[in-house]
């Protein structure tokens, strides 16, 4: 259980508490992270412009970032199961966003990319993205924020 000590949280014990009216919710890391998912989100929908949603946004970055796939690997590249990808492709696509084309290496295969006004929404996106991740991170120093993500990236 992880408990608070003059307001810093310590992991001092590996076992589960000694009684259940031990347990405190506010010290569980599934609620300190809900806790800080929710100010994210928040942070994000404030700043991110467009109407994007985190998974759309999501999903636009990653084309960005390599280029036209397939729906099934663009949900694994953003963690997201089937009928999740589904979803967000198919919004961006009525936003006109993104569009599908047959992979010119297998004619069963469509692949996802970017339109031009996708490409620029992304464009737009992207600093702000940059700012978003700065405001979620702003109590933290710069050695905390390395630690943090660090330690995040361990636990995935």
């Amino acid at each position: 259980m992880i408990q608070k000590d003059g307001g810093n949280l310590t992991a001092n014990r590996k076992s589960p508490p000694a009684t259940p009216s031990d347990y405190r919710l506010e010290d569980q890391v599934g609620f300190l992270l809900r806790l800080v998912s929710q100010r994210h989100s928040a942070i994000f929908a404030e700043g991110i412009g467009d109407g994007l949603t985190p998974t759309q946004f999501a999903a636009l970055a990653k084309l960005f970032e390599i280029g036209p796939m397939s729906q099934n690997e663009l949900g694994r590249q953003t963690a997201m199961d089937g009928a999740t990808i589904k979803g967000v492709v198919d919004r961006l696509r009525t936003r006109s966003l993104v569009r599908s084309r047959p992979d010119p290496s297998d004619g069963r295969r469509h692949l996802v990319e970017l339109t031009d006004p996708g490409r620029a929404a992304v464009a737009r996106a992207i600093p702000a993205a940059w700012e978003i991740t700065e405001k979620t991170l702003e109590p933290l120093d710069p050695a905390e924020r390395t630690a943090l993500l660090k330690l995040l990236r361990r636990i995935t």
